[in-house]
């Protein structure tokens, strides 16, 4: 039996501007995140944008 899991995504929002502290105003990451979603792995990106991602922007609400 074979199971296959959901690629994750990129949050990009294509807004795609950086605020002061450098952070993307429309998915949050840092411009350092955006340029390593390659080749990061999928628990990783998982774990950016379960718990990373939402942090910041109720930083910013």
């Amino acid at each position: 039996m074979t199971f296959t899991f959901p690629v994750v995504l990129s949050p990009c929002t294509g807004v795609c501007m950086l605020d002061d502290e450098g952070l993307c105003l429309g998915c949050h990451r840092t411009s350092a995140e955006i340029a390593r979603w390659s080749q990061m792995d999928d628990d990783e990106r998982r774990w950016l944008m379960e718990s990373e991602l939402p942090a910041r922007e109720a930083q910013r609400t």
